[in-house]
C-alpha cells in the first residue's frame, strides 16, 4: 500500500458515504425507468426532448457552448442526457444551468495550438 501524501491529508473529508451515493443512484435509476427507459441514454425523439429540455438559463449556456465548442448533433444530444442525469441525482425536477455546466465540464477538448 502507498504512503499518504500529504495533499491528501489537507483534503476535507467526504460528505456521503458509499450507502449514501447508492441510495442516491438507486433513486436516480428509479427515476429514469419511470420515463420509459432504462437509463436516459436510452431516451430518444419526444421522450428525449421531455425529460431533458434544460430551463431557459441551461438553454442559453448550452447554446453559448455549443457554439464555442462546436459540438456536433450527436454530442448536443449526449450533453443533454448528461445534464439530465446529473439533475436527477440532485433529486431536481427540471435540467437547469448547473447540471448543464457540469455535463459540459466532462466533455474532452481538442488540444488548442
Amino acid at each position: 500500500m502507498q504512503a499518504v501524501s500529504a495533499a491528501d491529508l489537507v483534503l476535507p473529508p467526504p460528505t456521503e458515504g458509499s450507502a449514501e451515493v447508492a441510495a442516491r443512484v438507486a433513486a436516480a435509476r428509479a427515476v429514469q425507468r419511470g420515463r420509459g427507459a432504462r437509463t436516459n441514454a436510452e431516451l430518444e425523439g419526444e421522450a428525449l426532448d421531455a425529460a431533458c429540455t434544460p430551463d431557459e438559463p441551461g438553454r442559453a449556456l448550452l447554446a453559448q457552448a455549443s457554439e464555442a465548442m462546436r459540438l456536433s448533433a450527436r454530442s448536443y444530444t449526449r450533453v443533454l442526457r448528461v445534464a439530465r442525469t446529473i439533475a436527477d441525482l440532485a433529486g431536481a425536477e427540471t435540467v437547469g444551468r448547473l447540471h448543464v455546466a457540469e455535463a459540459l465540464s466532462y466533455r474532452r477538448q481538442a488540444p488548442r495550438s
